[in-house]
């Protein structure tokens, strides 16, 4: 089985993901980094070209490829749980833990990073804003578990996120 994070831009995926799969010692993925691999660029560049659809697209097709590995820490895109499709795919081939911190440490965190809008003609703060505002059911429902990520150390949280994921597969919850 996998163990999949997901949370919105800012959250701590892959920073916790890559951390989790050293201590684990499980090979790791980072659906933004096999976008990039796969274009040969950035996928800013993807979405800046061809628009949030292309994006999607390719998104879905790299899903599918994530929900037939194994024993693997896949760290997904922040609006990947929003698309039901994706969803479809990655349910039941892994503990999805959804990484949360509040909004105002999401924006200070994700501030240096150029990224594109999801909601276009908004600025940074109101982009994350809406999408919580109008997902955060999506992400509450796709999640096993949910992490918050602002209050603590990195090595705490993947000390904590270990004996979770442990203590999950123990108990046959899969």
């Amino acid at each position: 089985m996998n163990i999949y994070f997901c949370g919105m831009i800012g959250s701590g995926k892959t920073t916790i993901g890559k951390g989790l799969a050293k201590t684990l010692q499980l090979d790791f993925y980072d659906l933004d980094q096999e976008m990039d691999r796969i274009l040969g660029h950035s996928f800013h560049k993807l979405v800046e070209d061809k628009g949030w659809v292309a994006f999607r697209e390719l998104e879905y097709s790299i899903c599918k490829n994530f929900a037939q590995l194994q024993n693997s820490v896949i760290c997904l895109g922040g609006g990947t749980v929003r698309y039901e499709w994706n969803m479809d795919i990655l349910k039941g081939t892994g503990l999805i833990i959804l990484l949360t911190a509040a909004t105002e440490e999401l924006i200070r965190r994700v501030k240096p990073a150029d990224r594109p809008r999801v909601n276009v003609g908004t600025t940074l703060e109101e982009d994350i804003r809406m999408m919580w505002q109008t997902s955060k059911d999506k992400y509450t429902n796709a999640a096993d578990i949910v992490y918050k990520t602002d209050h603590k150390n990195i090595e705490e949280e993947i000390r904590e996120l270990k004996q979770v994921a442990l203590e999950y597969f123990k108990e046959g919850r899969f």
